[in-house]
């Protein structure tokens, strides 16, 4: 019977990936603590609405302004030295928060400006982090590896992380920052423990050819048609998906009638589904064939925007959440998982961060015309736009999704020659597995 340990991180993944998982999941645990503790000291700091609002933009205009270049960053460097240094400024700038917090001299302007740091040095870290999987895991084992990262992402960062920094933020302000602090830093130990370091196979780019760099992953992406259509539905959803979620609280306490402490639990309910989605994603990569699973999981975020846009039962919404987290952390794992298998090594890190200014962008675009429908037409006008505009979405891309599952991903001469050794029959005239 296999071990707790073979059951989280199988060992045919080698103890390269079980190093990187660890540092992940601790990472996460630090950022789920602040994402409690990081809007609860901004509103203790201010009363300001335009203020609050400016601490939750921290998490993505990093991503807006740096996103591109961190992925040629990325892409020219040492990764796994990327992500430690990222890492460790990210643990500078909050041990420098939490010294203007024990001093007192804390004030809203700093704070803002350390969440900005803060996620700046995050964009780099991720940056560089999303292409060490595919560097340390056979392609076939992409998809358990990816499932296995977002549950870290659910248990760390959306269970555990925002309750313990809500708790530690209540015995003082500047406890929650000092684990976070530590998680940072022993993340950086562990991500250091990597036996070998991955390095990309083109020599390090000067700082004036990172322009040239993000045009060359671009361009890749241009003429690429499967990855550049996967883009593209991930930014049109991200924007059919923000609209409603940017007005959920008010969607949740006026609409259904919840307050705040059962709009709390009605996001832990998507996150609940999610695990269960992430630990089964190994017998669904089995069972059904990506091309099936996309189309389901897509069918199902239209179907839970109608939903949600019909009913008034909070009941029913708690139903729906729990399915929007198992479908969700499905589609998310299969669609990271084709992009690193059809992306070449040397542009993960550019691909990876186009991917990621859509999302952010997405999300920006989504909550503007999400508010403005509300403010117009009432709380669940953001979710028939949802509804239409996923809908239209999701049939024009149809018959696209079978090409983007069964795509193969582009081999040069050297990598092609490597392939066709591995691919010689063996004993008893069959090929090798993978």
């Amino acid at each position: 019977m296999p071990s707790l340990g073979d059951l989280i991180a199988p060992r045919r993944l080698g103890t390269d990936f079980r190093w990187l998982l660890a540092s992940s999941w601790t990472s996460n645990l630090g950022d789920g603590i602040a994402l409690a503790a990081a809007p609860l000291l901004i509103a203790s700091l201010t009363s300001s609405p335009i203020l609050v609002a400016a601490g939750a933009m921290m998490q993505f205009l990093p991503w807006l302004l740096f996103g591109l270049l961190a992925g040629a960053v990325a892409d020219h460097h040492d990764r796994r030295r990327l992500v430690m240094i990222a890492n460790g400024l990210r643990g500078v700038v909050v041990l420098a928060l939490v010294v203007f917090l024990v001093t007192g001299q804390a004030t809203v302007w700093l704070v803002l400006a350390v969440s900005f740091l803060y996620g700046t040095a995050e964009v780099f870290a991720d940056s560089a982090g999303s292409t060490l999987l595919p560097m340390l895991v056979k392609p076939a084992d992409l998809g358990i590896g990816n499932a296995r990262m977002q549950a870290g992402y659910l248990i760390a960062n959306q269970l555990a992380g925002p309750p313990l920094g809500a708790f530690l933020f209540a015995l003082g302000s500047f406890w929650p920052f000092v684990l976070q602090a530590v998680c940072v830093a022993l993340a950086v130990l562990l991500i250091s423990r990597i036996a070998r370091t991955p390095v990309p196979e083109h020599p390090e780019a000067s700082p004036g050819t990172k322009v040239h760099a993000i045009r060359e992953g671009l361009r890749w992406l241009r003429h690429n048609a499967p990855v550049r259509t996967l883009v593209i539905i991930i930014l049109v959803f991200n924007i059919t998906w923000a609209a409603p979620w940017g007005v959920l609280v008010l969607y949740a306490t006026e609409h259904l009638g919840m307050g705040p402490v059962g709009y709390g639990a009605l996001t832990t309910a998507s996150a609940l589904g999610g695990i269960i989605a992430v630990f089964s994603f190994g017998w669904l990569e089995k069972h059904v064939s990506f091309a099936t699973l996309m189309r389901v999981c897509l069918s199902l975020e239209v179907l839970m925007h109608l939903s949600f846009a019909l009913t008034t039962s909070p009941i029913v919404a708690f139903v729906i959440m729990f399915g929007f987290g198992l479908y969700a952390f499905v589609w998310g794992t299969i669609s990271t998982t084709v992009r690193q298998r059809l992306v070449p090594m040397e542009l993960q890190g550019r691909i990876a961060s186009v991917n990621m200014v859509g999302v952010f962008g997405g999300l920006v675009i989504g909550q503007f015309i999400g508010g403005v429908l509300a403010q117009a037409w009432g709380l669940t006008a953001p979710w028939w736009f949802a509804f239409g505009g996923s809908a239209i979405t999701l049939a024009i891309v149809w018959r696209s999704i079978s090409h983007i599952a069964a795509a193969k991903p582009v081999l040069d001469a050297e990598e092609a020659d490597r392939v066709a050794e591995e691919e010689e029959p063996g004993a008893g005239g069959m090929p090798l597995p993978d």
